[in-house]
This record gives structure tokens, C-alpha cells and sequence, in this order.
């Protein structure tokens, strides 16, 4: 195995390369305007790295989001490209999913916790989940599972159990009145990066717990749970025909 996964859906334009039993490299750069000219970079950089071509990718795994319109879009045709000309299988992961299982360890099993990422608008993509153990084998010994399905909303119009949560991604440092409990640290360049935007390199060992577990599905679609902010500009002539 051979499985790229990547992810744009947050500040971070990251890439981890997989081979089924570790990551093998990992790139990540932190600029929430640029996902289009960062990301190609970061996926020639792992495969430099681990020494691969794109030809070796037996498996692409790609960020679902939520997440903003553009810099989402990126992430998924990138990844749908590449799937298409190395016919490595293409799999979707939601990607608050990854920020949730990159958590994992730092709270005890049977803990719940809430991911909350920036939305813009004064707003948090979020999801609710709980970290569960293990049987059998694997390195890891926990996984997470989603409790709710991912939602976008103002910080303060959470539910009070869930603002009462441990909390990762950026919505606590941005939105701290509201979700007091950050997994991580006191300002935001404390936090590890996994606990503040998306790690690649948890995504991708998401991806291939979820695989040996025949639970990883080949959803494509984005979510992006709400209409993009750029729209048709439509003249009143155009309108009335």
C-alpha cells in the first residue's frame, strides 16, 4: 500500500504519504489563502521524500471538509485528478474527523470531545465525538467515532453540553467565551498542529485504521453545508430576459 491523503479544508494545505504501516512523510503549510499554488508543492514534496512516484499510489485519500468553498474544492479535484491518472482507489474522510482522531490520546476512552473550525462569518464548522478503545492489535488502541453530524452554526448558539467540551481546531482560540476548554494549550501557537487545523498525517492514519476495519467508504462528495459566498453576478436586463 501506498496511500496519499491530503487536506484543505483549514488554514493547513497539508500531505502525508502511508504505507500502510506509518506515515512516510508529511508536508504541511499554514496559509488559508493559497491552497492553489501550496498543495501540488507539498504532494511533490512527500513523494520526493519517500523516495515514490505517483505511479506507486495504490490509495488517495482526500479531506471532505467542512470547510470554505474554494480552498475545499481544491483539496478534492486535486485529489480526484490523481486518483484518475495512477488508478489508485480515491476514498473522502469528513475532515473534522481527523482532528477529532488526532485527539485521541490525550482524553480517556469513553471521553467525548468537540472539533470547531473556522467557518468565517463569525461562525464554527463542528461535530461532536467520542474516543473509543480498541480490541485486537491495533498500534493505536483508540479510534473516535462521530456522535453528531457535522453542522455549522454561531459559537454561542451551541448547545451548553457541547461548549462545555474539550475542545480542538480554531474555534476555541477564536471563539473562547464560547468554548472554554481547549485540549491544548493556552494561545493558539501552543496547540500542536493536529489539534488546531487538519494533519494530514492523522488523516491518513484514519484512513487506513478505518480501511482494515472494511469501514473506510468512497464518499466523494464535499461538504460544504452551506452556498459559496461568491456568486453569478445576474444584471437586471439578464433577469428579466
Amino acid at each position: 500500500m501506498l496511500l496519499l491523503a491530503l487536506d484543505t479544508s483549514t488554514t493547513a494545505i497539508t500531505a502525508a504519504l502511508h504505507d500502510g504501516i506509518q506515515v512516510l512523510a508529511e508536508a504541511t503549510t499554514l496559509d488559508a489563502r493559497a491552497h492553489g499554488e501550496r498543495l501540488a508543492p507539498g504532494i511533490r514534496e512527500v513523494l520526493t521524500r519517500a523516495g515514490a512516484m505517483p505511479h506507486d499510489l495504490t490509495d488517495v485519500v482526500v479531506g471532505l471538509g467542512p470547510g470554505p468553498f474554494t480552498g475545499l474544492r481544491v483539496g478534492i479535484v486535486t485529489a480526484r485528478t490523481i486518483a484518475h491518472v495512477t488508478g489508485a482507489a480515491l476514498h473522502g474522510v469528513c475532515s473534522l474527523d481527523a482532528l477529532a482522531y488526532a485527539a485521541r490520546d490525550r482524553l480517556p476512552v469513553g471521553v467525548e470531545l468537540v472539533v470547531a473550525t473556522d467557518a468565517r462569518r463569525k461562525e464554527v464548522y463542528w461535530a461532536r465525538y467520542a474516543v473509543l478503545g480498541l480490541s485486537g492489535s491495533e498500534a493505536s488502541g483508540r479510534t473516535v467515532q462521530a456522535r453528531t453530524e457535522p453542522a455549522v452554526t454561531r459559537p454561542a448558539d451551541l448547545p451548553d453540553d457541547v461548549r462545555e467540551l474539550s475542545a480542538v481546531g480554531r474555534g476555541p482560540w477564536l471563539y473562547p467565551q464560547a468554548l472554554t476548554h481547549p485540549l491544548s494549550g493556552s494561545q493558539p501557537m501552543a496547540a500542536e498542529q493536529g489539534l488546531l487545523d487538519v494533519s494530514a498525517a492523522a488523516l491518513a492514519d484514519l484512513a487506513v485504521q478505518r480501511m482494515r476495519a472494511g469501514t473506510l467508504v468512497s464518499r466523494q462528495e464535499p461538504l460544504y453545508l452551506r452556498r459559496p459566498d461568491a456568486a453569478p453576478h445576474v444584471t437586471a436586463k439578464s433577469a428579466l430576459g
